[in-house]
């Protein structure tokens, strides 16, 4: 595992594949520490109101997942959330507007259950359900515009989206960005039982048990769980995920989800941003340079907190360094002419404070 930061900077494009590249990033001087970074965008951001459209994919097992459309542009973008997140989360709305700015047509993806209405099935999401993306891309690439031509993950979503890339032979996307993945999900279990960080599991589990409350309000429950005295995602993820979802219990559920096995075979185009101080994570749940696949960078910063990277020298003027790095990247992988022989993914980005 990287102990320490790598010495080599991020190369204009870095997407020649298998390294481990330091972040440019720098984080605002009014922010240190992880908590504050991850806290902070969460509290102080505004939300924009934008013209999406809801389109719904029917899946083959008789669910279906949600998607926001943005208006047409140039290339397609799909953007997955994190656990429980949502077009609210402080970095969905915001990277949508962006992205429709830079003159791409960004799509958002719910994962089951999350945009607003419960699913059918008594299963719901979880970090390794990859075919629910390979239907939504499969169904994305009838569409006249075609599949989309990169996609976004964040956190749990990037969890997912690496999964996809590693275990796909031919992926549906040119190019993939993944930021803040629990590559190891018993270790961001662990993690999050561990000093400040509580405070976050105790959040997202608040929010897991309303939605399983919320769900079976109106129909049986499937599971004679106690979902009130559950105060972890151990117990949760073994008494609850692993059995809707197939697995034969939480230590099957994170050894076959969890995206770091599947980093040696993804050889797409693919852009890993991650902070060493990420609280829901060690230092050490990090991948070593010789486990990354020949289309892997991770660009490694030593702060950040999860989903944060928040810079600027004003606290009235934050510079949200992730939108301009994502929309460097994209614009890297279309002028290079390495590239996989596929659709270019179009679109000008236009130059923002903190961009590299």
């Amino acid at each position: 595992m990287p102990a320490s930061m790598p010495t080599r900077p991020s190369s204009p494009l870095d997407t020649g594949g298998g390294r481990i590249v330091a972040s440019r990033f720098r984080p605002a001087w009014w922010l240190p520490g992880p908590h504050l970074q991850t806290i902070w965008p969460s509290l102080a951001r505004r939300r924009p109101r934008l013209p999406l459209t809801r389109r719904r994919i029917e899946l083959s097992d008789g669910d279906f997942i949600d998607l926001r459309m943005g208006g047409p542009g140039g290339g397609r973008v799909l953007v997955i959330h994190g656990l429980e997140g949502d077009l609210q989360s402080h970095y969905a709305g915001t990277l949508m507007d962006a992205l429709t700015r830079a003159g791409y047509a960004p799509i958002f993806m719910h994962l089951r259950g999350c945009s607003g209405e419960p699913n059918r099935l008594d299963r719901s999401y979880h970090s390794g359900a990859t075919e629910d993306l390979a239907e939504v891309l499969a169904a994305l690439a009838q569409d006249p515009e075609g599949a989309p031509q990169a996609a976004i993950g964040f956190s749990l979503g990037g969890n997912l989206l690496l999964k996809y890339l590693g275990e796909t032979e031919r992926p549906l996307v040119a190019a993939g960005i993944a930021v803040s993945v629990p590559f190891v999900l018993r270790d961001a279990m662990l993690r999050l039982e561990l000093g400040a960080s509580r405070l976050y599991r105790g959040y997202l589990m608040g929010k897991l048990k309303d939605a399983f409350r919320r769900k079976f309000q109106d129909r049986p429950r499937p599971l004679p769980v106690e979902i009130d005295r559950m105060r972890d995602f151990n117990e949760f993820d073994d008494q609850i995920t692993a059995p809707l979802c197939g697995f034969s219990g939480v230590f099957d559920y994170y050894s076959r989800a969890s995206s770091r096995q599947f980093l040696p075979r993804i050889t797409t185009p693919t852009l890993v941003l991650h902070a060493l101080d990420d609280p829901f994570m060690f230092p050490t749940t990090v991948p070593m340079e010789h486990e990354l696949g020949p289309g892997v960078t991770l660009e490694l910063s030593r702060h950040g907190g999860h989903v944060g990277f928040v810079a600027g020298p004003l606290p009235w003027r934050p510079v949200y360094w992730l939108e301009g790095r994502i929309l460097s990247f994209l614009s890297e992988v279309a002028e290079d002419p390495g590239s996989p022989n596929r659709p270019p993914i179009t679109g000008q980005p236009p130059r923002i404070p903190g961009m590299l």
